[in-house]
């Protein structure tokens, strides 16, 4: 009897994946519309689909969530390459921009996972997000949080140049910087200021999660040490250390490095064009000003994280 079972089983698995298995679902599924690829090959393989039913959408046990311009996507990618992890490729903006659509709207977003393996996401406007911390303890208070942080003076250069790509009439960077030039007041309400004050941004989190359940990853070291830097974040995550030196290659041109292999793909992969914009030219002397403006602020993410970052 279990000869004749298995027999007619893997008799079905290729015609019957055509008719509404599991499989056949997953094809066009929203993470794939996405651009997420599908699952290795392996995995989805009929037998594998029986027993797991092509895995699970899960809520994030892990979530990037900023800093803006730091270097959140390419952590993202760089993880990606993991076996064990899965993540949305698209920003889901759910804790900031999309909360009212509530829990079950933001886990279709999720790609399906099989046991072991870790959900993600990254959207690094959560950071600055008063109800952020609030809405994800709500969801889990054991969810674990990555925060990339850059030198807040090139961040915000990073941000304005950004923003200047898209809308090259704005204002000079040096008339945004100053509320009154003459007296050297920085405005802090404009938003590429304002997300550089990493310590009162983290004040708010820490309301509602332990520090030791944060992980702070240095932008420029992600630059200079990329394995390093993944290296701490995969033990932070509990997977075992898979990306390594062998994954990266430096891009003279783009200025960053780059992976050999993508996830689900043979060829070397850097991230896209609007990444590693040439900076405009900003007066050294708000340049400096700046410095002094954010020096006590970084003084005090340095205590708060146990963190040098060398910024100074």
């Amino acid at each position: 009897m279990l000869f004749l079972w298995l027999y007619m089983f893997y008799s079905c698995a290729g015609s019957c994946a055509t008719r509404g298995s599991p499989v056949a679902r997953e094809e066009g599924s929203p993470e794939e519309q996405r651009g997420h690829p599908p699952l290795p090959a392996a995995a989805a393989s009929p037998i594998s689909s029986f027993f797991n039913g092509s895995g699970t959408k899960r809520l994030p046990q892990a979530i990037i969530i900023g800093v803006k311009k730091g270097g959140t996507r390419a952590l993202l990618e760089f993880l990606r390459v993991h076996p064990d992890v899965r993540a949305v490729g698209a920003e889901p903006h759910f804790f900031d921009r999309n909360y009212e659509r509530g829990l079950a709207w933001y886990r279709d977003l999720m790609p399906r996972t099989l046991e072991g393996q870790i959900t993600m996401e990254k959207t690094p406007s959560y950071f600055v997000t008063k109800e952020a911390p609030a809405r994800i303890s709500s969801m889990s208070k054991g969810t674990k949080l990555i925060v990339v942080v850059r030198d807040p003076v090139t961040r915000a250069i990073s941000d304005y140049t950004q923003t200047l790509s898209k809308k090259p009439d704005i204002p000079t960077f040096e008339s945004l910087t100053f509320k009154n030039r003459t007296t050297g007041l920085i405005d802090t309400s404009w938003s590429a200021i304002q997300i550089g004050i990493y310590a009162k941004h983290l004040e708010n989190w820490l309301l509602y999660f332990p520090i030791g359940q944060i992980l702070f990853v240095s932008g420029e070291r992600l630059i200079s040490d990329p394995a390093g830097e993944l290296g701490r974040v995969q033990d932070f995550l509990g997977l075992k250390r898979i990306i390594t030196d062998k994954h990266f290659y430096f891009n003279k041109t783009k200025g960053f490095p780059c992976l050999k292999k993508a996830e689900g793909s043979s060829k070397p992969h850097c991230l896209g064009k609007t990444k590693g914009r040439t900076h405009p030219d900003i007066d050294q002397e708000v340049v400096q000003r700046l410095r002094d403006f954010y020096r006590p602020f970084n003084m005090k993410f340095y205590q708060m994280t146990g963190q040098d970052f060398g910024w100074d």
